[in-house]
């Protein structure tokens, strides 16, 4: 079976608190897009010689050419670590897992978390396990604060850590139609640094209120915290954005604690690889 896990942007991310145990509490919509990896999942004959109950082959797509890549040891993988957990509760059959990567890793994009949720799915469906949507949810809840949106990949507010989610009205959806802008530089922002970089707060505005409005209206009240510490140490994270709002963008914003900044267009910006040549570009209609 395969299955094609696809990527989100955060619409405005706010840091609110700082929990007692270490993590700590947001405010953020997330919101699927259609950049996808391709995940692909077969029975392990039961004579096959190995170690383990789930191997992974990864490979990643560099210009449309193939190329085998290593992102972390094979068993820490996200997609291996789901299906470890979903087996530890049920009697699955050895597998052999087969990733295409697409989706920048160290995007902010949400990658990692979108193969992991993938895997949960894709043995559910295969093995008839029946789990259902909030069972779902709650495996990959172990595996990342923002696994459990992509087991439904709808639009959500989320708070908690990432992992609290209210589905956002489809119907009340500004972007249709436009044209996302992702830019992906050759830059690795530490999360970690990010967050004690912030002194949480509640925002003017809450980001599940903002994202009813028109896109040209967010400028200025959808925000995301993170880009304040993250632009003073990458500042071409900051010349990106600037870029994206010269070339037009109604709306840019960066995603995650980066490293991609994402720019939304009402028409097709022909020429925006050319501008960016320099960065992985992806433009995809809403």
């Amino acid at each position: 079976m395969i299955t094609f896990p696809c990527c989100k942007i955060n619409l405005g991310l706010n840091v609110v608190n700082r929990r007692s145990d270490g993590y700590h509490d947001i405010e953020t919509v997330f919101y699927p897009v259609p950049l996808c990896d391709a995940l692909e999942v077969k029975l392990m004959d039961k004579n096959f010689p190995s170690d383990v109950d789930c191997d992974l082959l990864v490979k990643t797509n560099i210009d449309g050419r193939l190329a085998h890549c290593e992102m972390c040891e094979e068993q820490e993988n996200l997609v291996v670590r789901a299906y470890n957990i979903v087996r530890k509760d049920f009697d699955i059959p050895r597998v052999h897992a087969h990733l295409i990567k697409n989706i920048p890793s160290e995007a902010g994009l949400g990658g990692g978390s979108s193969d992991a949720a993938a895997m949960i799915r894709l043995l559910d469906e295969r093995f008839r396990l029946n789990m259902g949507i909030p069972e779902m949810e709650r495996y990959a809840a172990k595996l990342g604060a923002d696994c459990p949106f992509f087991i439904t990949s709808e639009p959500a507010f989320a708070t908690g850590i990432g992992e609290k989610l209210r589905p956002v009205d489809r119907r009340m959806n500004p972007m249709k139609g436009y044209y996302i802008v992702l830019v992906k530089p050759d830059v690795a922002v530490s999360t970690a640094a990010a967050y004690r970089a912030i002194t949480p707060k509640k925002p003017e505005e809450c980001c599940a209120d903002v994202v009813k409005l028109p896109v040209k209206e967010w400028r200025g009240r959808l925000t995301n915290d993170f880009e304040e510490p993250v632009f003073k140490t990458f500042p071409v994270l900051r010349e990106i954005k600037e870029k994206l709002y010269e070339c037009g963008a109604e709306f840019a914003l960066m995603s995650g604690s980066g490293s991609t900044i994402y720019g939304i267009f009402k028409d097709n910006p022909l020429d925006i690889k050319d501008i960016f040549n320099t960065h992985k570009v992806f433009v995809i209609r809403l």
